[in-house]
């Protein structure tokens, strides 16, 4: 098998692929260009969206090309797969927004140099399709049955398809045959959940063009205990910092359970999978490879920077010195504590419950910390004898949750 096939399979990442030996021949004979999709319905892409991106940055490395596009065009109407009910429809200029944003984050992480890699937007042809001549065309080459057999659409058929995203198959498959006429792409990367769309793509230039191409899915990635990869209290793991903050995303990483460690150092790092096993050999310290692991995830989305601000606030967090600073940070007013503060008043406003009656659940399971004591009792208050003499004072949630308290 071809390097950078027995990489991606090593890796974690090759979950299908339509002709796998061919396609491994082609790779023999010299540089493969490939592409990616994704549909910019959020200004932000969250983790899950980046598998088919680390594999991007893999197949680079051995020399292949890879375009990530942008399915400004596509995002119009919303892709079905995976969904249980018809996206939301967004306005064009939101939808060029997000797309901008989107492509910012991807140039972050993969580098864009318009050679080995750069980036397409689909609306560039779809947004001023002529719609008979398009089903003249593209249309007479699908088939309804066919495209009904197909799991994305077989599930939403129960639920309710509607004719507008039963066009999304059309239009992707005709991204893929534009793709190889502008830029002799030959091979669509993707999640598992896009196989269908992707095997459309495929039928579609052999027909028209007479060329083989081929397809390539990757896991839907969940953890061990079957979880969705990315899914957390506050919701999916983004890369925009503003949204979920470097912190909270080093955090998520450092907690994964022990059983997930190697999987996602070799997925979610460009360790070699050689060190990758031997963090977490028999003898070495587990927890020491989650911190591994989060330092270099959050570098790779975040920077270097914002790693060691996170390392040295989860270090400060849990006791072992590290900068404060570098915490979860809410500015209260000395005055409440003062007066005394309501200890359910003072976990919600410090952003560690949502509501007082999750900061109650909270207290009664034992799980409010208020400096280095357990707060049992729903109706107490936290004074400023609480505050350290820098009038500040550390709260936890649970184990894994926590925050720095100021007062001004």
């Amino acid at each position: 098998m071809n390097p950078a096939l027995e990489t991606l399979k090593e890796r974690g990442f090759l979950q299908q692929c339509t002709d796998i030996d061919a396609l491994s021949g082609l790779m023999d004979t010299g540089p493969v260009t490939f592409y990616v999709g994704c549909d910019p319905t959020f200004h932000s892409l969250h983790i899950g969206h980046m598998v088919p991106f680390f594999a991007f940055r893999h197949l680079r490395e051995y020399g292949h090309r890879g375009i990530a596009l942008l399915g400004g065009g596509t995002a119009r109407i919303g892709d079905p797969s995976g969904k249980t009910e018809m996206r939301k429809m967004l306005s064009y200029e939101d939808l060029d927004s997000n797309a901008a944003s989107i492509e910012a984050q991807l140039d972050r992480f993969i580098g864009f140099d318009g050679n080995t890699a750069y980036t397409d937007n689909n609306k560039n042809w779809l947004a001023n399709l002529n719609y008979i001549d398009f089903l003249r065309d593209i249309g007479r080459h699908f088939s309804v049955n066919r495209m009904l057999s197909f799991e994305a659409y077989r599930t939403r058929m129960e639920t309710g398809l509607s004719f507008i995203e039963f066009n999304y198959q059309l239009l992707q498959s005709f991204d893929f045959l534009e793709l190889f006429r502008r830029h002799g792409c030959r091979l669509q990367i993707g999640g598992d959940d896009q196989w269908g769309n992707i095997v459309a793509g495929m039928e579609l230039i052999r027909r028209v063009e007479g060329a083989e191409s081929f397809g390539l899915t990757f896991p839907l990635v969940t953890t061990s205990d079957g979880k969705k990869m990315g899914k957390t209290e506050k919701g999916a793991l983004f890369l925009d910092p503003s949204i979920t903050s470097p912190y909270d995303f080093f955090q998520y990483w450092r907690n994964i359970t022990d059983q997930d460690v190697l999987r996602f150092l070799l997925m979610f790092t460009f360790l070699p999978a050689d060190e990758c096993r031997g963090l977490v050999a028999p003898g070495m310290n587990v927890n020491d490879a989650k911190v591994r692991l989060a330092w270099e995830i959050t570098a790779l989305i975040h920077g270097r920077d914002e790693a060691d601000k996170a390392l040295a606030g989860a270090k400060a967090a849990f006791g072992g010195g590290g900068d404060k600073s570098a915490m979860p940070t809410a500015t209260l007013a000395r005055s409440r504590f003062e007066a005394g503060y309501p200890v359910l008043d003072l976990f919600v406003d410090a952003g560690l419950a949502p509501s007082k009656s999750e900061a109650r659940r909270l207290v009664q399971q034992g799980g409010a910390t208020v400096g280095e004591s357990i707060w049992k009792d729903e109706k107490a208050a936290a004074g400023a004898d609480c505050l350290d003499s820098d009038g500040e004072v550390i709260l936890r949630a649970g184990k894994k949750r926590f925050a720095r308290v100021v007062t001004s």
